[in-house]
């Protein structure tokens, strides 16, 4: 067996990046993973563009499917709606 080292490129990204990236990503549009009272951040539809985050607690989850591209979609507590991108850890 014979084992060739590939060297990453500007454009080919790093494979374990890659996929570390994907993984931790794809938490976000399982609806699974979303739970009412769990500390998130999500972008609002207003800013979707600029990628500004809001963070706050998960009072609904509005998305009905089990998978979303682009994130779950949820109500905070505050009555802000937006997709999550990100489950905050628990202090």
């Amino acid at each position: 067996m014979i084992f060739v080292a590939v060297k990453p490129n500007k454009t080919q990204p790093d494979l374990y990046n890659s996929i570390y990236q994907k993984k931790m990503h794809m938490s976000t549009q399982q609806r699974k993973n979303i739970k009412v009272g769990l500390h998130v951040a999500i972008v609002l539809k207003e800013h979707q563009r600029s990628g500004e985050l809001t963070y706050g607690t998960v009072q609904r989850i509005l998305t009905k499917s089990a998978i979303h591209p682009h994130g779950i979609k949820v109500m905070l507590e505050s009555g802000e709606v937006g997709r999550v991108q990100k489950i905050m850890p628990e202090e």
